[in-house]
């Protein structure tokens, strides 16, 4: 008994004249027809086909496409007989369910030769593919199979910017500056063939009005650097988990907030307990910066599916306000010392917020009000210092804390609540500035407070289990005592 035939043929890379005769021929005297997208121009040979266009909103993973998409056709081809499967493009190239019907050992799977997008791309970048020892490369597996390699590459199914992105985050150490060509609807009416930089791979419409899609392919003479894959694992690992993940689809930029925040303070935690002469340490400050780098994947990748930015925008944006920071370095600036690097960085942050001043009319505009209060009352004091409100010296700025005191103290003769609780925020917005004149970080001195309060408590704790001493049953007089012992044994 003859097993059910499946004939494969394709589409070519766009143009209708260069579908084959063969193939013309063996759709007219098909029954059974599939096409893989009707995104494809010479699609409408293929005449009333079944596209598989649904199983692509169907499914997450274009491994689940493609399973479905050959089971399917199989299936056909198993109860009518025979079966036509039409491709864009050239079967034998980049077609994973012809592989899995290949591998169907039910089916005489015949496959017909068809033009490939290879054939214009070669012509249009005028070259020998042989000779140049060209790779071709899927883009959605760029950083794993290109890892350790530097090029040529020919990256075909470029087909939307977010793509794009991962082969730019697969890149370790571009220059940006790389020469790249867009090959774009190569033979219609409408081709682009646009050379451009590493830069600007992930931003075409708007640096050359190229709109991606799945006959958009790139060729890259040669990196800089050799791949490195990490960080786009990580980019598909969080658009993986965005897809597939109940609760990571739930989540929104406000959602997260408290995580992103949650992760900042362990990695603080994770800083303050490194050991120099413990490498061990370095574990938990990996992991606890590896949460906090996740968080910013999360929040980029919500974005990137808005349609908004990306982390390539986002590390473009950093390595340009560094670069416009750092004129010492990076231009012909002088800089010897680590107050000269503050006072120039403040003046061009100055010259920054008054050029976005139309649309910032907020004289505070840039300073994270969300930041912990001490933290936020000394970045305000210093934004206005920086127009002259400031004291002259730490002693000024003493005084008004005596003062902000002594107002306390006759708010709490009131017994008003409200004159209590607005008297103590002028008590400690008054204790910050005094920390600022004396150039220390309000923030950081709480904290090491807050560091040696502990110590010194679990110090009592102790002294008082050794002298058979309940705390919450010692008097003042003892627990004085307690805490003079701990802290001169301490300090």
């Amino acid at each position: 008994m003859s097993r059910p035939v499946v004939t494969v043929v394709g589409l070519g890379p766009g143009p209708v004249g260069l579908v084959t005769q063969e193939t013309r021929d063996a759709i007219a005297s098909a029954t059974t027809r599939f096409v893989r997208t009707t995104r494809h121009p010479s699609a409408a040979l293929v005449g009333d086909a079944i596209s598989f266009d649904d199983e692509y909103e169907r499914h997450d993973t274009f491994a689940e496409v493609y399973a479905a998409i050959a089971t399917r056709v199989s299936e056909a081809a198993v109860r009518d007989g025979s079966a036509l499967y039409a491709v864009p493009g050239s079967p034998g190239v980049l077609e994973d369910v012809v592989q899995r019907l290949l591998a169907d050992t039910r089916l005489d799977v015949q496959v017909m030769s068809a033009v490939s997008f290879l054939d214009l791309a070669w012509l249009r970048l005028g070259i020998d593919p042989v000779n140049h020892s060209v790779r071709l490369v899927d883009a959605h597996r760029f950083a794993e199979v290109a890892a350790d390699d530097r090029g040529p590459f020919l990256v075909a199914q470029c087909h939307a910017d977010w793509v794009l992105s991962e082969v730019k985050l697969a890149h370790d150490s571009a220059r940006g500056d790389e020469p790249v060509v867009v090959l774009h609807h190569l033979g219609l009416p409408d081709e682009q063939v646009v050379t451009t930089t590493w830069n600007d791979i992930d931003r075409l419409e708007r640096a050359h009005g190229v709109v991606a899609d799945h006959l958009t392919s790139i060729y890259i003479a040669q990196l800089a650097e050799p791949i490195a894959g990490e960080m786009a694992r990580l980019h598909r690992l969080a658009r993986t988990l965005r897809e597939q993940c109940p609760w990571d689809r739930e989540q929104t930029h406000a959602s997260l907030v408290r995580y992103l925040i949650e992760e900042t303070y362990e990695v603080v935690d994770a800083l303050n307990a490194l050991d120099a002469n413990d490498p061990t340490t370095d574990d938990a400050l990996i992991e606890e910066l590896g949460d906090l780098l996740y968080q910013i994947e999360f929040h980029t990748t919500i974005a990137e599916q808005e349609g908004r930015f990306s982390l390539a925008d986002v590390a473009r944006a950093t390595h340009d306000k560094l670069v416009r920071r750092h004129p010492h370095v990076f231009s012909d600036a002088s800089a010897t010392t680590a107050g000269d690097v503050v006072k120039t960085w403040d003046e061009i942050k100055q010259a920054e917020r008054a050029e976005r001043a139309t649309d910032e009319p907020d004289f505070f505009a840039g300073v994270a009000r969300a930041a912990p209060s001490l933290s936020l009352a000394q970045k305000l004091q210093k934004r206005a210092a920086e127009v002259g409100f400031d004291w002259p010296d730490v002693a000024g700025a003493t005084a008004k804390l005596t003062e902000e005191i002594s107002e306390l103290h006759e708010a709490t003769q009131t017994g008003d609540p409200d004159a209590v609780r607005m008297e103590l925020g002028d008590v400690l917005f008054s204790v910050v500035n005094v920390a600022r004149k004396l150039g220390l970080d309000a923030e950081t001195a709480l904290r090491q407070a807050s560091d040696k309060f502990v110590a010194r408590f679990t110090r009592v704790q102790q002294l008082a289990a050794q002298r058979g001493l309940d705390l919450a049953n010692c008097d003042l007089a003892q627990l004085d005592a307690l805490w003079d012992d701990a802290k001169r044994e301490l300090a």
